[in-house]
């Protein structure tokens, strides 16, 4: 990867632009002022494990990985956060409406840290005891989520015909989205990744996809545009939530995409005519500090 130049192609940036919502209607995951007042067995408490505090110069961003989805890239930015790499990198390449991306030492797109680059994960093979929730569509895809990362996947039914008893699927990259960035080689990621500001179906099943933004998604849009930006917003700190002080910590709730208020929720989309495409569904979180 060190010299080699990781980044998303200019056609890719186009076809997102093109066919992508505008970042103005589309949230990260989060709809903390929105969500609703519902049961308290609606709610999950994400594991501190597996968030993510960034503290960038436009404010904080909480992320919740998945490593059930990209384990070796969950892994490699868990690491990389424990060792302080990302603090003070630059977010080097903001394109309005589809990403920005980071965590370039050399702040050029040309840079990695020591570790050696990592196999793909743009798939990923699930079991009935990995939770999905349908939100329905026609033919043999499935579209949903796992916990409030969006995917694609083959139906439950091929469970029992396939030789491991799962099926195959894979992230969107859909507003508030991390992903690896990587260079034309599928196994180059290292440590640079982007957080969508929009979405890009042509990313999909090419880039490895590792967690979702909870919180800060407005934080993320108001980044500095450039390749590079004049003036370049920064990460300030990266953490793993569990490894804070307590009283530092993001308390945060997400509703269960597989409780019934969630389904119902999908239905009043679908009665009003509006769109249960998984870009198109704002997740409630609600902020408990």
């Amino acid at each position: 990867m060190r010299g080699s130049r990781v980044y998303l192609t200019a056609l890719m940036v186009v076809a997102s632009v093109m066919a992508g919502p505008s970042a103005a209607g589309a949230e990260a995951t989060a709809s903390t002022s929105a969500a609703p007042a519902l049961a308290a067995s609606d709610w999950r408490a994400p594991d501190p494990a597996n968030l993510l505090h960034i503290t960038t110069t436009r404010g904080d961003v909480v992320v919740e990985v998945y490593p059930e989805l990209a384990p070796r890239h969950v892994d490699r930015i868990r690491e990389l956060a424990r060792t302080g790499f990302y603090d003070g990198l630059a977010f080097h390449r903001v394109i309005d409406n589809f990403m920005a991306q980071g965590g370039d030492p050399r702040g050029d797109g040309s840079g990695g840290s020591d570790l050696p680059d990592l196999a793909a994960e743009f798939t990923f093979r699930r079991d009935r005891t990995l939770s999905f929730a349908d939100v329905g569509h026609p033919g043999a895809q499935r579209l949903g989520f796992i916990g409030a990362m969006p995917v694609v996947t083959q139906p439950d039914t091929l469970m029992d015909l396939s030789a491991d008893g799962r099926v195959q699927g894979h992230s969107l990259h859909c507003p508030g989205v991390a992903s690896m960035a990587r260079a034309n080689e599928p196994n180059s990621a290292n440590s640079q990744f982007f957080l969508m500001r929009g979405t890009a179906a042509t990313l999909d099943g090419r880039y490895t996809a590792w967690g979702r933004i909870l919180r800060g998604g407005d934080i993320v849009r108001a980044l500095a545009v450039g390749e590079p930006p004049a003036t370049p917003d920064r990460v300030l700190r990266m953490r793993v939530v569990a490894e804070m002080p307590e009283a530092d910590r993001p308390r945060l709730e997400v509703l269960r995409t597989d409780s019934a208020s969630f389904r119902s929720m999908l239905d009043q989309r679908r009665a009003s005519g509006q769109s249960v495409h998984p870009c198109a569904i704002d997740i409630p979180v609600r902020v408990l500090d």
